[in-house]
């Protein structure tokens, strides 16, 4: 199958490697630009040397993943059986990119968003063919999740299909309902939401906000230094959809998350957040 990833960022280039390390699998990844698109495969390329350097993969193996990528400014001549978008979280720029890509698709391609937030009933308002929630987490190549979303005009045999593409990449899909955040950002984003309070309050140091947290609840990472690897901008983006569709104050994002955004203390992907990189 050939498939299409459109955002060559960080998670469409980790989604574009979880399937071209697959031999079932061509991918052609797309963003805006030339020079965007090929930073995507590059990173690609980086990610998999990465991997031989540790001995996880042999250098035969990489070459082949590679050859199974290939870049193009728009992606309009990849005529592709799954196409998956990976854009800026969006509503207005997710569906744009619906309405361009599902004209010059087959009548049996699969159309899938990567949003980690956004609903997947609005998404597909309006467009032609209907499309399913397969939120992929990152980084894609090692997380085993991926969320399977339905909205309220998803097929059940889309959603069956997209969960069956994930098993054959080896990940773990769940169903999901289509609801503000889904499953994981649901819970997972207010809490570092609630440890960015703890913080603005003076109650702990980030240091010591996440090291009680990686030792007396057992977390692999602690929040705030899980903020800054997912980006805080993303962060903040999830809570204000959890905001926005409930209304509930529980979801309010912290002012003190929304100034270190405003701020460009985006986390890793700009080298400072809570944490210095």
């Amino acid at each position: 199958m050939k498939v299409l990833i459109i955002g060559a960022g960080v998670m469409g280039a980790g989604i574009a490697q979880v399937f071209a390390v697959h031999g079932n699998y061509d991918v052609c990844i797309s963003d805006i630009s030339a020079e965007l698109t090929e930073r995507g495969r590059n990173n690609i390329h980086a990610s998999l040397a990465r991997q031989v350097a540790r001995g996880n993969v042999t250098q035969a193996e990489m070459d082949a993943a590679m050859s199974r990528v290939t870049a193009g400014a728009d992606g309009s001549a990849c005529e592709a059986g799954l196409v998956i978008e990976a854009a800026i979280e969006q509503m207005d720029v997710k569906k744009q990119i619906f309405i361009a890509v599902q004209a010059k698709c087959g009548p049996d391609t699969i159309f899938a968003s990567n949003t980690s937030s956004l609903s997947i009933t609005e998404l597909s308002a309006g467009l032609d063919k209907p499309v399913v929630g397969m939120h992929f987490f990152n980084p894609a190549p090692v997380m085993k999740l991926v969320e399977i979303i339905s909205g309220l005009n998803t097929p059940a045999g889309l959603a069956e299909k997209a969960a069956e593409i994930a098993r054959d990449l080896g990940k773990t899909p769940v169903h999901a309902a289509d609801g503000a955040g889904f499953i994981v950002n649901r819970i997972l984003i207010p809490m570092i939401n609630e440890a960015v309070g703890v913080l603005a309050d003076g109650a702990a140091s980030a240091e010591d906000i996440d090291t009680a947290m990686k030792l007396g609840a057992n977390h692999p990472m602690g929040p705030l230094a899980l903020g800054d690897l997912i980006g805080l901008d993303v962060c903040l983006a999830v809570m204000d959809v959890l905001y926005n569709d409930t209304l509930d104050t529980k979801y309010r994002a912290h002012p003190y998350l929304r100034k270190m955004v405003r701020g460009g203390k985006l986390g890793r992907k700009t080298g400072e957040g809570f944490f210095i990189y």
